[in-house]
């Protein structure tokens, strides 16, 4: 243990504290056994991470692991969902991070998989984040070099996500130079949502953006919802991390909507 603690201390530990980082804002606390297994590092290791990490006060530890500083507004359930398809989510989020330019005013959408790429934004210099996701608020509040435009309305607890007339009317005021979309299914007649109180705020976000990019991991093909909220003439490009069926890609392609594959 003693030389492999050794060989763990020498490499570096930036990349290391980056996902430590990246876990606690997805689940709000993290053990130091589950640290330990999940970065394949001792336990010796992550409690030395965990140390240099609350000492720049990014974190703070409690008994048994470590914790968020601010706490976490996130949901079980949004930390459930968040934890499906976690590997197709982060290539999915990689991908549409390129699609980033600095100065530009960046829409993201409610949901998971739109929550992880927030994430993955901070190496990017968008000049404004625009979001109607309360998780995503959360996350800008520690990122004060970007300014953020908070849409308000009524909350859905599921997905935490504010929607209704105010989100609608705010959205309506603004404009972005991409929007990042998040569904719940999608087939070859269009993409679907859970309920009906989402879908106008969705449609006011798509009608004030240059460009609609939908992050969809494959598993949302094979799902229904019974809310029908576009076609694939409203979106630009799909950015996925498997082939979608063939009658999805005939679908995209009939309306000139580029199919982005995401490597994991």
């Amino acid at each position: 243990m003693a030389q492999r603690d050794e060989t763990e201390a020498a490499e570096p530990a930036a990349p290391r504290n980056e996902r430590i980082v990246a876990m606690l804002q997805t689940r709000g606390f993290v053990s130091v056994r589950d640290l330990a297994a999940h970065l394949d590092v001792s336990e010796m290791t992550v409690r030395r991470d965990l140390r240099t990490l609350a000492q720049r006060d990014l974190i703070r530890l409690v008994h048994g692991g470590a914790a968020l500083t601010h706490g976490t507004l996130r949901t079980p359930d949004f930390v459930n969902r968040a934890g499906t398809e976690s590997v197709a989510k982060r290539a999915i989020a990689e991908t549409a991070r390129r699609y980033v330019s600095d100065g530009d005013t960046v829409a993201i959408d409610s949901g998971t998989t739109t929550f992880v790429l927030a994430e993955r934004l901070h190496d990017a210099s968008p000049r404004s984040i625009v979001t109607n996701s309360i998780p995503v608020v959360q996350l800008y509040l520690g990122r004060p070099q970007q300014s953020v435009v908070v849409l308000g309305g009524a909350v859905i607890p599921e997905s935490q996500a504010m929607v209704g007339s105010l989100a609608v009317s705010g959205a309506e005021q603004l404009r972005a130079t991409t929007f990042f979309l998040g569904v719940a299914a999608a087939d070859a007649r269009g993409l679907y949502v859970e309920t009906d109180s989402e879908r106008p705020t969705k449609r006011a976000l798509m009608d004030s953006a240059d460009t609609v990019i939908l992050l969809c991991d494959a598993s949302k093909f094979a799902m229904s919802s019974p809310i029908r909220l576009a076609t694939y003439d409203d979106i630009d490009v799909i950015i996925t991390d498997a082939e979608p069926p063939a009658d999805v890609r005939r679908a995209a392609e009939a309306a000139q909507t580029e199919i982005v594959i995401a490597s994991s």
